[in-house]
């Protein structure tokens, strides 16, 4: 990314389950001084339990209602607040096989160690290899999640924001390390 004409302090990033969105969001919030907001921590309380659309609409209303914030996840429910108060969007377009290796690592380091992540959510068996499957969720929604980006993208109401798609980690490491957001106030 090239050095924008204003700074950039709102920044929106996007990506398949395990694409690294939470990593790379925590960065740029620390390089630009803003809040690190999660979607998940938004839209379930303890335990998994989701919260009404109405309680998470308003949560994440809330939480972009700063001039500063980096926030994380796909929810196409409140993506219509986020994205137009947003002034980049950075996509990462990870592919499936990476994807896959990383959730199922990550998964099951999460049950052997009992991590308890996010707002007190702990994984378990039944979300790697269950009906409810994290891992088949991911297969099924890769395809069809970088189809609607490309789409949305596109369309003239997300027009003013900066679209930064990245498709690796070695491509997330380069535009890291030339990317210029502003000065931090």
């Amino acid at each position: 990314m090239t050095r924008t004409t204003r700074p950039v302090y709102r920044v929106a990033v996007v990506g398949a389950v395990a694409a690294g969105k939470s990593t790379l969001a925590r960065e740029i919030a620390a390089r630009i001084r803003a809040p690190y907001i999660e979607l998940d921590a938004l839209r379930y309380e303890a335990g998994w339990v989701l919260v009404p659309q109405e309680t998470f609409r308003a949560r994440a209303a809330q939480a972009i209602g700063t001039d500063r914030w980096v926030i994380e996840g796909n929810y196409s429910d409140v993506q219509d607040l986020l994205w137009v108060r947003a002034q980049l969007l950075v996509w990462l377009d990870i592919p499936l096989r990476v994807v896959l290796w990383r959730l199922m690592w990550r998964t099951v380091r999460r049950i052997l160690t009992g991590e308890v992540f996010s707002t007190g959510k702990r994984e378990h068996v039944g979300r790697l290899l269950g009906r409810n499957s994290i891992v088949l969720w991911a297969i099924r929604s890769h395809r069809r999640r970088r189809r609607v980006y490309e789409e949305l993208t596109a369309r003239d109401r997300y027009s003013h924001l900066g679209v930064v798609r990245l498709r690796s980690a070695s491509e997330i490491a380069a535009w890291l390390s030339r990317a210029s957001f502003g000065e931090p106030e």
